[in-house]
């Protein structure tokens, strides 16, 4: 069950990234509220996941679920740039991720 709240947890990192650029700079409350809301749930739900994963293991998975998932998003909503070198990072990150799952 850990690693489902830990998969959830960054899948929350990637609302509230995302939420934060609609808020544009602190602008618009309602998104800038649930980017609030966001991280909390993101933060409770990797403290549930710690409780027997790695700490250094977690956090790594953490932040890059949360890393590749807003990449994707502002490849696809904000259209920002899908070029070869940000598409291979993103994929040495996906590997980062499986890596550690598997070892973790």
């Amino acid at each position: 069950m850990a690693w489902v709240y830990l998969f959830a947890a960054g899948a929350f990192e990637i609302i509230w990234a995302v939420c934060l650029k609609y808020a544009g700079g602190f602008t618009r409350p309602w998104p800038l509220a649930l980017a609030v809301a966001a991280m909390a749930v993101s933060v409770a739900l990797m403290a549930l996941a710690l409780r027997s994963i790695p700490v250094g293991t977690a956090y790594a998975v953490w932040m890059g679920v949360g890393m590749v998932g807003t990449a994707l998003f502002g490849l696809v909503l904000f259209g920002e740039p899908a070029t070869v070198l940000r598409l291979g990072c993103i994929g040495l990150i996906v590997a980062g991720i499986l890596g550690l799952t598997l070892v973790g």
